[in-house]
C-alpha cells in the first residue's frame, strides 16, 4: 500500500511541475517594464526621426523659397493627413490598452501571467504604427523633395 501511494504522490508532483512549467510566471515588475519598454521605444523612434524629419522640412522650406506663413500652410499636409491620423488612432488605441494592462498587471495580488503576451503583442503593434507612420511621413516628405 505505501509503494503505491508513494507512486501516486511522485506522479501528482511530477504533473504539477510539468504544470508549473507550463504556466508562465510573472511579477508585477514585468507589467511595469512592458509599459516602460513600448514608452522608451516610441521615445527612440522619435528621438531618432524627428530631428532629420525636421531637418529636411527646412530644406524643403529653402528650396521652395516659402515663408514661414507659406511653410506652416504648405508643410501641413506633409504631416497630417488620412492615413497618419488613422495610425495615431490605431497607435493612441494600442497606448490605452498597454496602460490600462500594466496598470491593472502592476496593481493586481496575483498578476495574470497569460495577459503578459497580449500586452507585449500591443507594444508591439504600437511601435509597428509609429514606424509605419515615419515611414510614410519620410516617403512623402521624399516625393516633395523630388519635384
Amino acid at each position: 500500500m505505501l509503494p503505491r501511494l508513494l507512486l501516486i504522490c511522485g506522479l501528482a508532483c511530477a504533473g504539477l511541475a510539468a504544470a508549473n512549467a507550463q504556466t508562465p510566471s510573472c511579477a508585477k515588475a514585468d507589467f511595469e517594464a512592458v509599459v516602460d519598454s513600448a514608452a522608451a521605444a516610441l521615445r527612440d523612434l522619435n528621438q531618432k526621426n524627428r530631428p532629420i524629419f525636421q531637418d529636411k522640412l527646412r530644406e524643403l522650406k529653402t528650396k521652395r523659397g516659402w515663408s514661414d506663413d507659406q511653410f506652416m500652410t504648405e508643410a501641413a499636409p506633409l504631416v497630417k493627413d488620412e492615413k497618419t491620423d488613422g495610425l495615431d488612432a490605431q497607435s493612441g488605441t494600442m497606448l490605452a490598452k498597454i496602460t490600462a494592462m500594466g496598470q491593472a498587471g502592476a496593481e493586481a495580488k496575483t498578476p495574470d501571467c497569460t495577459l503578459m503576451s497580449e500586452l507585449n503583442g500591443y507594444m508591439q503593434q504600437l511601435v509597428a504604427a509609429q514606424t509605419e507612420k515615419w515611414e510614410y511621413l519620410f516617403s512623402k516628405l521624399s516625393a516633395e523633395m523630388a519635384k
